[in-house]
Protein backbone atom coordinates (compact mmCIF):
# COMPACT_ATOMS: atom_id res chain seq x y z
CA UNK A 1 0.00 0.00 0.00
CA UNK A 2 1.02 3.24 -1.11
CA UNK A 3 0.94 6.61 1.36
CA UNK A 4 -0.28 9.94 0.38
CA UNK A 5 1.02 12.66 3.18
CA UNK A 6 -1.83 15.88 3.82
CA UNK A 7 -0.70 18.89 4.47
CA UNK A 8 -2.74 21.39 6.18
CA UNK A 9 -1.04 24.80 5.89
CA UNK A 10 -2.70 28.56 6.82
CA UNK A 11 -0.41 31.65 6.73
CA UNK A 12 2.94 29.34 6.82
CA UNK A 13 5.16 31.24 4.01
CA UNK A 14 8.42 30.95 6.03
CA UNK A 15 7.91 27.44 6.87
CA UNK A 16 6.32 25.41 4.46
CA UNK A 17 9.02 25.68 2.20
CA UNK A 18 11.99 24.30 4.06
CA UNK A 19 9.49 21.42 5.51
CA UNK A 20 8.67 20.49 1.72
CA UNK A 21 12.16 20.54 1.02
CA UNK A 22 12.68 18.24 4.08
CA UNK A 23 9.68 16.18 3.51
CA UNK A 24 10.90 15.76 -0.17
CA UNK A 25 14.57 14.20 1.05
CA UNK A 26 12.55 12.09 3.63
CA UNK A 27 10.93 10.31 1.49
CA UNK A 28 13.30 9.10 -0.91
CA UNK A 29 12.77 5.51 -0.82
CA UNK A 30 9.21 5.53 1.82
CA UNK A 31 6.16 4.25 -0.35
CA UNK A 32 4.50 7.91 -0.42
CA UNK A 33 3.49 9.18 -4.07
CA UNK A 34 2.01 12.18 -3.39
CA UNK A 35 1.95 15.46 -1.14
CA UNK A 36 -1.46 16.99 -1.07
CA UNK A 37 -0.96 20.55 0.28
CA UNK A 38 -4.46 22.02 1.50
CA UNK A 39 -4.31 26.08 1.60
CA UNK A 40 -6.84 26.90 4.03
CA UNK A 41 -7.42 30.37 2.94
CA UNK A 42 -3.85 31.58 3.27
CA UNK A 43 -3.79 35.54 3.36
CA UNK A 44 0.02 34.81 2.25
CA UNK A 45 2.56 33.26 0.22
CA UNK A 46 1.88 29.58 1.51
CA UNK A 47 1.06 28.38 -2.09
CA UNK A 48 3.26 30.35 -4.05
CA UNK A 49 6.74 29.40 -1.64
CA UNK A 50 4.92 25.82 -1.80
CA UNK A 51 5.46 25.58 -5.19
CA UNK A 52 8.73 27.65 -5.12
CA UNK A 53 10.30 24.64 -3.27
CA UNK A 54 8.73 21.88 -4.25
CA UNK A 55 9.04 22.59 -8.32
CA UNK A 56 7.39 21.30 -11.14
CA UNK A 57 6.68 17.58 -10.17
CA UNK A 58 3.74 16.29 -9.99
CA UNK A 59 3.67 14.46 -6.59
CA UNK A 60 2.81 18.16 -5.12
CA UNK A 61 -0.75 18.92 -5.00
CA UNK A 62 -2.08 22.29 -3.69
CA UNK A 63 -5.54 22.59 -3.18
CA UNK A 64 -7.07 26.27 -1.81
CA UNK A 65 -9.80 26.89 0.28
CA UNK A 66 -11.54 30.13 -0.74
CA UNK A 67 -11.93 31.34 2.81
CA UNK A 68 -10.25 29.86 6.44
CA UNK A 69 -12.61 26.51 7.28
CA UNK A 70 -10.06 25.46 10.19
CA UNK A 71 -7.70 21.88 10.42
CA UNK A 72 -10.36 19.31 10.82
CA UNK A 73 -12.07 20.79 7.27
CA UNK A 74 -8.32 21.19 5.85
CA UNK A 75 -7.64 17.75 6.42
CA UNK A 76 -11.02 16.27 4.96
CA UNK A 77 -10.32 17.82 1.81
CA UNK A 78 -6.80 16.88 1.74
CA UNK A 79 -7.39 13.37 2.49
CA UNK A 80 -10.64 13.59 0.55
CA UNK A 81 -8.44 14.30 -2.74
CA UNK A 82 -5.58 12.04 -2.29
CA UNK A 83 -5.26 9.10 -4.68
CA UNK A 84 -3.71 6.65 -2.28
CA UNK A 85 -4.93 4.41 0.60
CA UNK A 86 -2.69 5.45 3.72
CA UNK A 87 -2.33 8.65 4.85
CA UNK A 88 -0.15 10.38 6.43
CA UNK A 89 -0.85 13.72 7.99
CA UNK A 90 1.61 16.49 10.03
CA UNK A 91 1.43 20.22 10.52
CA UNK A 92 3.19 22.54 8.47
CA UNK A 93 4.86 24.75 11.18
CA UNK A 94 7.44 22.67 10.97
CA UNK A 95 7.46 21.30 14.54
CA UNK A 96 6.89 17.97 13.51
CA UNK A 97 9.96 15.83 12.10
CA UNK A 98 9.38 14.42 8.78
CA UNK A 99 12.03 12.12 9.98
CA UNK A 100 9.68 10.65 11.84
CA UNK A 101 7.32 9.59 9.05
CA UNK A 102 9.51 6.68 8.47
CA UNK A 103 8.86 5.34 11.92
CA UNK A 104 5.29 5.52 11.11
CA UNK A 105 5.27 3.43 7.96
CA UNK A 106 7.37 0.63 9.69
CA UNK A 107 5.04 0.35 12.79
CA UNK A 108 2.20 -0.06 10.26
CA UNK A 109 4.21 -2.66 8.56
CA UNK A 110 5.33 -4.59 11.27
CA UNK A 111 1.59 -4.84 12.48
CA UNK A 112 -0.14 -5.35 9.11
CA UNK A 113 -0.37 -8.98 9.10
CA UNK A 114 -2.89 -8.91 12.04
CA UNK A 115 -4.78 -6.06 10.83
CA UNK A 116 -4.68 -3.21 8.36
CA UNK A 117 -7.43 -1.44 10.08
CA UNK A 118 -4.89 0.39 12.03
CA UNK A 119 -4.04 3.80 12.87
CA UNK A 120 -0.28 4.35 13.77
CA UNK A 121 -0.62 7.72 16.25
CA UNK A 122 2.79 10.01 17.14
CA UNK A 123 2.96 10.92 20.76
CA UNK A 124 5.55 13.81 20.56
CA UNK A 125 8.56 13.85 23.42
CA UNK A 126 10.49 16.51 25.33
CA UNK A 127 7.79 19.17 23.58
CA UNK A 128 9.41 22.50 22.30
CA UNK A 129 6.52 24.68 22.69
CA UNK A 130 5.69 28.22 24.87
CA UNK A 131 4.72 27.43 28.63
CA UNK A 132 1.00 28.17 27.23
CA UNK A 133 1.18 25.48 24.85
CA UNK A 134 2.29 22.92 27.48
CA UNK A 135 0.26 23.53 30.46
CA UNK A 136 -3.30 24.13 28.34
CA UNK A 137 -2.57 21.10 26.38
CA UNK A 138 -1.54 19.56 29.42
CA UNK A 139 -4.84 20.11 31.57
CA UNK A 140 -6.66 19.57 28.41
CA UNK A 141 -5.03 16.11 28.16
CA UNK A 142 -5.85 14.57 31.29
CA UNK A 143 -9.56 15.92 30.81
CA UNK A 144 -9.85 14.17 27.97
CA UNK A 145 -8.56 11.12 29.37
CA UNK A 146 -10.49 11.17 32.32
CA UNK A 147 -13.65 11.62 30.35
CA UNK A 148 -12.77 9.20 27.51
CA UNK A 149 -10.77 6.72 28.74
CA UNK A 150 -8.81 5.98 25.60
CA UNK A 151 -5.29 5.54 26.58
CA UNK A 152 -4.04 8.23 24.54
CA UNK A 153 -1.46 10.87 25.51
CA UNK A 154 -0.96 12.81 23.07
CA UNK A 155 -4.07 13.57 21.09
CA UNK A 156 -2.58 16.47 19.65
CA UNK A 157 0.41 15.37 17.81
CA UNK A 158 -0.85 16.15 13.85
CA UNK A 159 2.08 13.45 13.32
CA UNK A 160 -0.17 10.11 12.48
CA UNK A 161 -0.90 7.37 9.94
CA UNK A 162 -3.72 5.40 8.67
CA UNK A 163 -6.51 4.21 6.19
CA UNK A 164 -7.98 7.03 3.90
CA UNK A 165 -11.37 5.04 4.11
CA UNK A 166 -10.88 4.75 8.30
CA UNK A 167 -11.15 8.26 8.32
CA UNK A 168 -14.01 8.99 5.64
CA UNK A 169 -15.96 6.33 7.28
CA UNK A 170 -15.85 8.42 10.53
CA UNK A 171 -18.63 11.21 11.70
CA UNK A 172 -17.47 14.13 10.91
CA UNK A 173 -17.01 17.25 12.69
CA UNK A 174 -15.47 20.32 13.43
CA UNK A 175 -12.69 19.87 15.42
CA UNK A 176 -12.06 15.92 15.08
CA UNK A 177 -8.59 16.35 14.17
CA UNK A 178 -8.13 16.35 18.21
CA UNK A 179 -10.07 12.93 18.38
CA UNK A 180 -8.89 11.00 15.64
CA UNK A 181 -7.77 8.09 17.19
CA UNK A 182 -10.26 8.06 19.64
CA UNK A 183 -13.20 7.87 17.33
CA UNK A 184 -11.08 5.39 15.22
CA UNK A 185 -10.92 3.16 18.12
CA UNK A 186 -14.53 3.38 19.35
CA UNK A 187 -15.12 1.82 15.08
CA UNK A 188 -12.97 -0.99 15.66
CA UNK A 189 -9.68 0.16 14.55
CA UNK A 190 -6.40 -0.77 16.20
CA UNK A 191 -4.54 2.13 17.46
CA UNK A 192 -0.48 1.93 17.83
CA UNK A 193 1.03 4.51 19.78
CA UNK A 194 4.96 5.70 18.64
CA UNK A 195 7.27 8.00 20.26
CA UNK A 196 7.96 10.89 18.07
CA UNK A 197 10.31 13.88 18.25
CA UNK A 198 9.15 17.76 18.38
CA UNK A 199 11.23 21.13 17.14
CA UNK A 200 10.89 24.38 18.31
CA UNK A 201 9.03 26.32 16.15
CA UNK A 202 11.24 28.37 13.56
CA UNK A 203 9.14 30.74 11.71
CA UNK A 204 5.54 31.85 11.65
CA UNK A 205 3.09 32.30 14.86
CA UNK A 206 0.69 29.61 16.21
CA UNK A 207 -2.68 29.85 15.41
CA UNK A 208 -4.02 28.58 18.46
CA UNK A 209 -4.09 30.23 22.05
CA UNK A 210 -4.86 29.13 25.41
CA UNK A 211 -8.87 29.34 24.77
CA UNK A 212 -8.58 27.46 22.01
CA UNK A 213 -6.57 24.72 23.44
CA UNK A 214 -8.31 24.09 26.48
CA UNK A 215 -12.16 25.53 26.70
CA UNK A 216 -12.78 24.78 23.51
CA UNK A 217 -11.14 21.35 23.84
CA UNK A 218 -13.40 21.11 26.64
CA UNK A 219 -16.44 21.74 24.62
CA UNK A 220 -15.67 19.29 22.34
CA UNK A 221 -15.75 16.63 24.47
CA UNK A 222 -19.01 16.83 26.14
CA UNK A 223 -19.93 16.09 22.06
CA UNK A 224 -17.51 13.60 21.15
CA UNK A 225 -18.75 11.57 24.48
CA UNK A 226 -22.05 11.71 24.05
CA UNK A 227 -21.52 10.09 20.15
CA UNK A 228 -19.01 7.62 21.30
CA UNK A 229 -21.90 6.72 24.06
CA UNK A 230 -24.21 6.43 21.08
CA UNK A 231 -22.30 4.07 18.99
CA UNK A 232 -21.67 2.09 22.26
CA UNK A 233 -25.27 1.67 22.20
CA UNK A 234 -25.59 1.19 18.55
CA UNK A 235 -23.36 -1.70 18.77
CA UNK A 236 -24.88 -3.19 21.88
CA UNK A 237 -27.82 -3.56 20.40
CA UNK A 238 -26.88 -5.04 17.30
CA UNK A 239 -25.22 -7.79 19.57
CA UNK A 240 -28.35 -8.32 21.31
CA UNK A 241 -30.55 -8.88 17.94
Amino acid sequence: MYAAIVLPAFNEEDSIGPLLREIRETIKGLPVREVVLVDDGSSDSTAANAIAAWGDDPSLRIIRHGRRQGQSRALLTGIRAASQDLIVTLDADGQNDPADIATLISSYAARQHRTSRMIVAGQRMRRQDTLVKRVSSRIANRIRASLLDDNVRDTGCSLKLFRRQDFLDLPFFDHIHRFIPTMMKASGVAVVLVDVGHRPRKAGTSKYGFWDRLWVGIYDLVGVRWLLKRQIANVELETVQ
